[in-house]
């Protein structure tokens, strides 16, 4: 007989029903949803990584459900649920439908279409992953490491538990109080920064040496979210990603202007036989930068290879996650009305009504993708079975590889990527890429790569929840339900973010209303237009991919070698690929956490497990906090910018540029302190 252990007790166990699907949970949720959706969108498009948000959501709602009378861990539990799953599916639309503007499909973020896709992709990605729940948490026990350190917070909540803990009340107010400190921080210095101009966003600095001989460019962006999104990452992809930085920009920018210079005046309008000590510091700055854009399709090559790599290396779990779907379906049949509390599940039959009903709006989207195009209704059907087919597919993916590496490192870009490649490939075939298909193919691909990608980002973030629902004693159905409430409430929210980020910022453009602001690079969307575009015909510039081709072969052969060695550091492709996509100066503060983190890990080795436990909960809430209160503010700014066109300034103080050093610096310095002190 299998022995118990006292990690497999719930928290609350399954003989008790306390409170858990209530009116205050579910308005909290979804406001938290909404949120939580808009400062990830931020960072997302800022960065190309997003961070789980599941443990600040807990912190939230932890702190704000004990302004109420009763409450519960449970009900802390759904709250978290949702607005977690706000988080992730806007990941799903932000690495896919920004690329629908940049190719000029559309105008602006058109918010039907963008809502449809968001609300049918995550129902869709939580009705997936319920026949994985029991397969993959109950059965597999992968470690779901994000699930399991939420669990962790909500125990802080004050709430007697069947194993007669009970963690007093301060040190929930501890976790609410740090969280808030850090917002407080993220967003005083964004405020500062991007609304009055007081302090510098980055420096930055184009020096052309030996006689210009050799390009120097290199910046560092002066943002306390990055530094909280490598303290969140840890410093392994921390590392990764400035590697990326440096090979694109400190490497890459001088070797090509060695080896390439004429074509790169030419390509910036400068006469090619002026002498290079005539060129004046504005036109070394559109040298540098032209050579990095070149560069920059070193990572698109590399992030095609990774995302392929990531299909292939995925095929065996792929396999035992469909199996243990179908496994746990069966079960299902067979026990379900003997089944306890804490593992009732939505009905199977129920789920598959969902899955059928969502084939009309499905077909629906695509159809009104395509137009006027004479066989819409074929291609419609088309794509439909196949969003359903990969839909499933890649949720499962997200699901199993959720348990094995957390929502943070799971490569849904990379399983985008590859849907997008074979739909495109497929659509080729079937409507050829002369007249209106030219056109309209690459916009079905890119509406079936939003659907799919957030579908697989949700799958992977709720079998996170569901395993935080697991261990604190959660009835699954209920917190199912709370799934859809959060993708409901940031669906219809996603689209007037985007809009105003894309007026205040630009998303993968200049912005049209406010062309001084620092663009929002969306790396990931970036790629998906290239691809989706080059594949019918719009032609892709293959030399420097051909070198990303390269690099990713490199990567992948030094991530075997270390996955053999049973080594912690790895090399997954992606995150070096986004590094050099994206501009250097984003990357130098991502390390800069990751290494924060890892030192005061370091530090905290010596001490009593307890002690480092609620260190790492310290970093870990205080980290999310300048994140999520940086790009809320961000938000903020382009509503003003938007609303009040010509408002925000530039940085005229003269001392901008060392009191954003100096803030930053602070940041740093207050986040060690903070956590050496917990």
């Amino acid at each position: 007989m299998k022995k118990t252990q006292l990690a497999d007790i719930p928290v609350v166990g399954p003989e008790r029903n306390i409170a858990e699907l209530t009116i205050k949970a579910l308005v909290l949720g979804a406001l938290l949803s909404m949120v939580l959706a808009a400062a990830n969108a931020y960072i997302g498009l800022l960065v190309g990584l997003t961070v789980s948000a599941s443990i600040p959501a807990a912190a939230v709602s932890m702190g704000l459900l004990r302004m109420f009378r009763r409450s519960t861990i449970l009900e802390n539990n759904m709250v978290q649920t949702a607005a977690s799953a706000g988080e992730s599916l806007v990941a799903g639309i932000i690495f896919t439908i920004p690329a629908l503007v940049m190719m000029k499909a559309w105008a602006g973020y058109d918010y039907g279409p963008m809502v449809a896709i968001a609300i049918v992709g995550g129902i869709l990605g939580v009705a997936f992953t319920i026949p994985l729940r029991r397969a993959l948490i109950v059965e597999a026990k992968l470690k779901f490491p994000e699930g399991v350190a939420t669990a962790a917070v909500l125990q802080t909540g004050g709430i007697e538990n069947d194993r007669s803990q009970k963690i007093t009340n301060h040190v929930a107010d501890a976790g609410f109080a740090t969280l808030l400190k850090g917002a407080l921080i993220g967003s005083v210095i964004k405020l500062l920064e991007s609304g009055l101009g007081w302090l510098a966003s980055g420096v930055a600095a184009t020096k052309a040496l030996f006689s210009g001989k050799y390009l120097f460019m290199g910046d560092i962006t002066l943002s306390p979210a990055l530094i909280g999104v490598g303290y969140i990452v840890g410093l392994n992809i921390a590392f990764l990603v400035f590697l990326g930085g440096t090979l694109g920009t400190l490497v890459g920018v001088p070797l090509n202007w060695a080896f390439n210079s004429e074509a790169i005046m030419l390509a910036t309008g400068i006469d090619a036989a002026k002498p290079m000590t005539a060129l004046t510091t504005a036109e070394w700055g559109q040298i540098a930068n032209q050579s990095w854009q070149n560069c920059r399709r070193i990572g698109v090559g590399a992030m095609m290879i990774g995302g392929l790599w990531s299909l292939i290396s995925l095929a065996k779990p792929l396999w035992q996650g469909v199996k243990s779907s179908v496994k746990a379906y069966q079960d299902s049949k067979g026990d379900g009305g003997g089944l306890p509390r804490t593992e009732f599940d939505t009905p199977i039959h129920f789920v598959g009504l969902v899955v059928l009903l969502a084939i009309v709006p499905v077909f629906l989207i695509f159809k009104n993708a395509l137009g006027g195009y004479a066989d819409a209704n074929m291609i419609a059907v088309v794509m439909t079975i196949l969003m359903l087919v990969f839909g499933f597919i890649f949720a499962s993916v997200a699901g199993y590889m959720a348990g094995l590496v957390g929502s943070s490192n799971n490569p849904i870009s990379g399983v985008t990527i590859a849907t997008v490649i074979v739909s495109a490939l497929i659509l080729l075939q079937l409507m050829g890429n002369e007249g209106m298909a030219a056109t309209l193919g690459p916009i079905a691909v890119i509406f079936l790569a939003g659907l799919i990608c957030s579908a697989a980002a949700i799958a992977g973030d709720n079998m996170q929840d569901l395993k935080c629902g697991h261990i604190v004693g959660a009835t699954p159905w209920k917190q199912q339900i709370f799934q859809v409430v959060g993708v409901v409430a940031a669906a219809l929210v996603i689209p007037f973010v985007l809009n105003i980020l894309d007026q205040g910022y630009g998303i993968g453009r200049v912005s049209p209303l406010n062309p001084e602001a620092t663009m929002l690079a969306a790396p990931q969307a970036g790629l998906m237009q290239a691809l989706a575009s080059g594949i019918f015909g719009a032609g892709i510039e293959w030399n420097f991919i051909y070198m990303g081709f390269a690099l990713a072969v490199v990567l992948i052969i030094l991530d075997k070698i270390q996955e053999k060695r049973g080594s912690e550091f790895r090399f997954p492709v992606l995150a070096v690929a986004v590094g050099v996509y994206l501009p250097l100066g984003l990357s130098v503060p991502i390390f800069i956490g990751g290494l924060l983190a890892h030192y005061l890990k370091q530090k905290a080795a010596k001490e009593s497990v307890e002690k480092q436990q609620v260190k790492e909960s310290s970093g870990l809430l205080l980290a999310s906090g300048l994140i999520t209160g940086e790009a809320l503010m961000g938000v903020l700014v382009a509503v003003a910018a938007v609303s009040f066109q010509g408002m925000v300034p530039y940085a005229s103080f003269s001392g901008a540029w060392w009191c954003g050093v100096a803030a930053f610096i602070a940041v740093i310095y207050y986040v060690y302190s903070k956590v050496q002190r917990s």
